[in-house]
């Protein structure tokens, strides 16, 4: 980084990024092996999450660049790994996105749709599906993702956001720190 900035101390240079980006710089970091994600994401125990926070195209939450998997963890996985490479079925990946991660976090009431559930579903096309977030540009929205529904309302509708936020934060149970 030192020589890419043309500085010749690696401190000043670290610092002269943070302001730079003025307390917002990120590092990503490549230290994963495509064949063992693979190897990983077949197995059944496995399931998908995202360790991104809050992020848009517009305004605050947009500024930075965030690893492109804030925005296309989910497609990426339905487009190269159930789409293109056929390692996982539809119905494999969507339960490793959804009713699994629900039942291990304990939310009871979620990730499925299910009478007495609540509401959240993403409506796609299977065919179209796909992240188009890159390091460059990280702050672009899948294509193919045509409803979101996050407590019953709708978020997306027609591939566009309408700036609405029915989430909230969840909790699961606490056992046994009472």
């Amino acid at each position: 980084i030192k020589e890419l900035m043309g500085a010749e101390d690696e401190y000043m240079t670290l610092f002269d990024i943070i302001v730079e980006e003025e307390g917002c710089a990120t590092m990503i970091v490549f230290q994963m092996n495509e064949e063992d994600v693979k190897r990983v994401i077949s197995n059944h125990l496995s399931m998908f999450s995202t360790d991104s926070w809050s992020v848009s195209p517009k305004g605050e939450l947009g500024r930075g660049k965030p690893h492109p998997r804030f925005y296309g963890t989910y497609p990426r996985v339905l487009k190269k790994y159930v789409r293109e490479e056929k390692i996982l079925t539809l119905e494999d990946a969507i339960r490793k996105m959804s009713s699994f991660p629900a039942q291990k976090l304990g939310l009871k009431d979620r990730g499925m749709v299910r009478e007495g559930f609540w509401a959240d579903i993403v409506v796609f096309d299977i065919r179209r599906v796909a992240d188009r977030a890159t390091y460059d540009n990280p702050h672009q929205y899948p294509d193919g993702i045509e409803y979101v529904i996050v407590n019953g309302k709708v978020v997306v509708e027609k591939c566009v956001h309408k700036l609405t936020l029915p989430g909230n934060v969840l909790f699961r149970p606490r056992k046994g720190l009472d």
